[in-house]
C-alpha cells in the first residue's frame, strides 16, 4: 500500500497538505468527499474524466464541489433505475415511458417533434407511438389547423390511472422533502434544476452530433 493510500485511510493529511499547501488540501478534501468502500473494504476514490476540484480555492470548496458532482451522478443513476422499475410495473418499456413523460409536458406533439425531443429516429418513434396507442396511452389525430399534420395526444385518464398511480407515492415524498425548505430556498432549487436541464440539453446535442467513438 502506498504512503498516500495509507494516509488517506488513516485520515491523516498527505504530504502537501501536511506542509500547509492549499492545493494539496483541496486535492485531499476532494478525494475524501468522493471516497467510498470497495468490495474488499478498502478506500475507493470516485473516478472522474479530469480532476473535479482543479479550480477549487479552498479545501471546503473542493469537498463541496466533489460532493456536488457525486450527488448528480448518484441521482442520475437512481433516476434511470426508477424509470426502468416504473416501466416494468406499468408494463411498457423504459423508452416508451420516457416518451410518454416528455409528451405529458405539452399534452400533444407531432411524431417529428417527439423524435427531435428524444433523439430517436422517426422509424423508432413510429414504433413507440404504435405501442403506446395500442396500450391506450395515446391517440393519433389530424391537426385541425393543418390536416396534413398528425398529432400524437396523450390519453390523460389512462396516463393518470396507470402511470400516475405508480409515481404518486414518490411524488408525495418529493412534496414532503419540499416542505422542509423556505420559498426562497425552493426558488434556488428550481433555478438550479433549470440550469442543469440546459446543461443536459447542450450535451445531448453534443453527443448526438459527435462521431461514434472507435476502439483504439
Amino acid at each position: 500500500m502506498s504512503d498516500e493510500r495509507a494516509s488517506a485511510e488513516d485520515g491523516a493529511p498527505d504530504g502537501d497538505a501536511g506542509r500547509g499547501n492549499a492545493g494539496g488540501q483541496s486535492s485531499a478534501a476532494g478525494r475524501a468527499s468522493a471516497a467510498g468502500q470497495d468490495s474488499a473494504g478498502g478506500t475507493w476514490e470516485l473516478p472522474w474524466g479530469e480532476p473535479f476540484t482543479a479550480d477549487a480555492a479552498t479545501a471546503e470548496r473542493a469537498k463541496l464541489a466533489t460532493a456536488f458532482g457525486a450527488a448528480i451522478r448518484r441521482t442520475g443513476s437512481l433516476m434511470q433505475l426508477m424509470g426502468q422499475a416504473a416501466a416494468d410495473r406499468i408494463g411498457i418499456n423504459a423508452t416508451d415511458l420516457n416518451c410518454l413523460n416528455i409528451l405529458s409536458f405539452s399534452g400533444q406533439m407531432t411524431a417529428g417533434e417527439l423524435a427531435r425531443a428524444t433523439g430517436l429516429t422517426t422509424a423508432s418513434i413510429t414504433g413507440v407511438v404504435d405501442r403506446l396507442e395500442e396500450a391506450g396511452f395515446v391517440t393519433r389525430e389530424r391537426d385541425p389547423h393543418d390536416r396534413r399534420r398528425v398529432v400524437v395526444k396523450i390519453v390523460l385518464e389512462r396516463a393518470v390511472k396507470d402511470v400516475g398511480s405508480v409515481f404518486l407515492p414518490m411524488i408525495r415524498d418529493w412534496q414532503e422533502v419540499a416542505e422542509r425548505y423556505s420559498d426562497d430556498e425552493l426558488r434556488l432549487i428550481v433555478d438550479f434544476y433549470g440550469r442543469m436541464q440546459e446543461v443536459f440539453r447542450d450535451h445531448i446535442v453534443r453527443l448526438r452530433g459527435a462521431p461514434e467513438a472507435t476502439e483504439p
